[in-house]
């Protein structure tokens, strides 16, 4: 787990100062974490894996009271630096270590958005994740999650994504598969466009189907687990990217 925690602390700071060109803010996002949350104001919420922190900065603005960490320093000194705001916290910490940084019961909804989830390496990391953040909700609250359709992509063996092609950025996305084993390496390559300069990297991901996700989910004791093929919460299956769920701890 060190040596998967070292590739992605290189990988993330390697395009730190380019995410925001990378993965621009969705306001989608926001919309679809009201829909199923509820109204965020005067609510306390978790935000999982922050990045630069566009969706907290989001999820604030309409009233919510957002922590906000990631284990990335270089992405969150460019969020302090450019989300700023007065109801958001950005703090670096282990998203398998919440229930001891923040107790039990502390919050009333946990996103974890960008596909943050599949950096754990196994089923195992993931169940202990889930209980983690069964812990901090308080009874009824939700936890929404977005990940890729990886039904799809094993399946089908998807080598490459599409690319992001914008003013400031191409960023090209390829998979390499092992032989029975659920371990993608995610191989990037970025190019950015004001000065030419080109970074190559990859990590580990690991390829959670959704039926493993709804049981691990259901394991850990949430309830009402939906998943749905985008942030515009249209029905799950077939050859789509995007895997979006939401679920809540029971009331």
């Amino acid at each position: 787990m060190q040596h998967i925690d070292h590739e992605q602390e290189r990988f993330y700071t390697a395009i730190a100062g380019h995410y925001s060109a990378i993965f621009p803010f969705n306001p989608q996002q926001v919309a679809f974490t009201v829909s199923q949350a509820g109204s965020v104001a005067g609510r306390r919420l978790l935000d999982i894996g922050c990045a630069t922190g566009e969706l907290a900065f989001g999820l604030a603005e309409q009233g919510a009271t957002v922590t906000a960490i990631d284990l990335n320093g270089a992405l969150l000194a460019r969020a302090q630096q450019q989300r700023s705001h007065p109801r958001v916290e950005y703090l670096q910490a282990n998203m398998l270590h919440i229930s001891r940084l923040f107790g039990r019961a502390a919050f009333d909804g946990v996103t974890c958005y960008g596909n943050t989830l599949v950096h754990l390496p196994d089923p195992m990391h993931i169940g202990s994740f889930f209980n983690e953040v069964f812990a901090v909700l308080k009874p009824g609250g939700a936890l929404l999650l977005q990940i890729l359709n990886y039904d799809y992509i094993l399946n089908e063996k998807l080598e490459e994504l599409p690319s992001i092609d914008n003013d400031e950025i191409i960023f090209t996305r390829r998979y390499r598969f092992s032989a029975g084993s659920p371990e993608i390496r995610f191989v990037t390559r970025l190019l950015v466009k004001a000065t030419g300069e080109t970074l190559e990297n990859e990590t580990s991901l690991f390829g959670l189907g959704s039926a493993a996700l709804t049981s691990l989910l259901h394991d850990a004791g949430f309830e009402k687990i939906t998943l749905f093929a985008g942030f515009n919460a249209a029905p799950f299956g077939g050859k789509h990217l995007p895997l979006v769920a939401a679920c809540r701890r029971p009331e």
